[in-house]
């Protein structure tokens, strides 16, 4: 789109898919078909990542804890997510997608935006457009999608959760009164729950309260967040879909169904979770410079710990040494409980970006790791030997599954 084009004129397409883990569960498992499937951590304070249609409508949702689902759904399927095999399916969806436009931004591994604006010559309007987009998912993937269609990123967001599943819905200018008003606040970009509380002191309940409001009024309470939530209830976002937009860093965390004491089972916990976002890493083509860890203390204190390697990688031995070296500097005792554990790795860049030039000045400079006690051990980010050793497991787990092949010390003793 060229920067004179009024944001009038852009056609944007929001597209969701459809319950999605637990779609690609049914998809793949035809047993699980027309019931209800609830996928989320399974231990005793595990959430709900997402769930069927069909749990849905015992009252299940997202990020509910998973022991109230059980309550209100106690004959549901509860599945732990497989995050790989999902990922697998989000390329394949972003690949239909890419047919359409090079304005494509991906916000999770669900969903994405499409500027579709000069793509309309080849393909027909928007409208024609997000109906082949659901047919080619459907047919190709055997899942559906729900797309929104307007002139701008909000309002094509907004539209695409209006009808779901499977739905098609546009939004214009003139649908503004009849449509986008009348939805409560939440509905707007930004606006969480002590945004809403704020709104709410000020008797505004709808997205047509915000429109009706006196900006002026509104900066008092809310600050610069006021000109924002102004602009979008009156259908104004003159944001670009942004096609360099990056996950800025992946991670891992496990809440313990007990709070936990034991230095072993939090190195690892912390062992299952490097694996696991290592391996997210090098599915994405990216590595990573920056280790963080997460702790939350019983009861919610929540600490992070960082430490930013020389040099990128996405290798379980040098991320886990790290993360290691920080829990150690945490200097636990017997007397702290820890209810909440995780890894993240930040500062991504793409796949082999490191120099060999900057791999070898880090060799020469290994004494960076000695602040982190459990790394000065650790083999260089980039190790030939480790690189062959993790694509050769990479590849047996792409072809037989994440089980096929498991580290000694996280199989329980009850496996052996």
């Amino acid at each position: 789109m060229s920067q004179g084009k009024r944001t009038e004129e852009r056609v944007i397409l929001h597209l969701d898919m459809d319950a999605f883990f637990a779609s690609v569960e049914q998809r793949d498992r035809p047993e699980l078909r027309g019931k209800p499937v609830i996928i989320g951590g399974l231990g005793g304070r595990g959430v709900v990542s997402t769930c069927s249609y069909e749990a849905r409508r015992f009252g299940v949702r997202s990020a509910m804890p998973v022991q109230q689902a059980r309550r209100l759904c106690p004959d549901g399927i509860y599945l732990p997510p497989d995050m790989s095999r999902y990922a697998a399916v989000s390329r394949q969806m972003i690949a239909i997608l890419s047919r359409y436009t090079p304005l494509l931004e991906k916000l999770s591994v669900d969903e994405a935006f499409l500027d579709v604006t000069g793509s309309r010559l080849l393909f027909g309007d928007g409208v024609t457009i997000a109906r082949r987009l659901k047919a080619e998912i459907r047919e190709e993937l055997g899942l559906t999608a729900s797309v929104g269609v307007s002139y701008n990123k909000f309002l094509a967001k907004l539209a695409s959760d209006l009808e779901k599943p499977n739905g098609l819905v546009v939004l214009t200018p003139a649908d503004l009164a009849s449509r986008v008003h009348p939805l409560p606040v939440t509905r707007l970009w930004g606006v969480g729950k002590k945004s809403a509380e704020q709104l709410e002191r000020l008797h505004l309940r709808t997205i047509g309260d915000v429109a009706q409001m006196d900006v002026e009024r509104m900066r008092r309470y809310l600050g610069s967040m006021a000109d924002h939530l102004h602009a979008l209830a009156h259908g104004r976002d003159d944001r670009p879909v942004e096609t360099g937009r990056e996950a800025k860093s992946v991670g891992q965390e496990t809440t313990f169904a007990q709070d936990v004491r034991d230095l072993a089972l939090l190195e690892r916990t912390l062992l299952a979770q490097v694996e696991t976002v290592a391996r997210r890493l090098r599915q994405q083509g990216v590595e990573g410079r920056t280790v963080t860890l997460k702790l939350r203390y019983s009861p919610f204190q929540t600490i992070t710990r960082s430490h930013t390697l020389p040099t990128a990688t996405a290798l379980e031995k040098p991320l886990y040494d790290t993360v290691k070296g920080l829990l150690h500097k945490c200097a636990l005792t017997s007397r702290d409980a820890i209810r909440l554990i995780g890894v993240t790795v930040g500062s991504l860049v793409p796949e082999g970006a490191s120099s060999l030039a900057a791999e070898a000045e880090t060799i020469q400079q290994l004494s960076l790791f000695e602040e982190v006690p459990a790394a000065p051990t650790a083999p260089p980010p980039h190790d030939p030997r480790q690189q062959q050793l993790t694509q050769a497991v990479d590849r047996l787990k792409d072809k037989f599954g994440e089980g096929i092949l498991t580290r000694a010390r996280l199989v329980k003793r009850e496996d052996l």
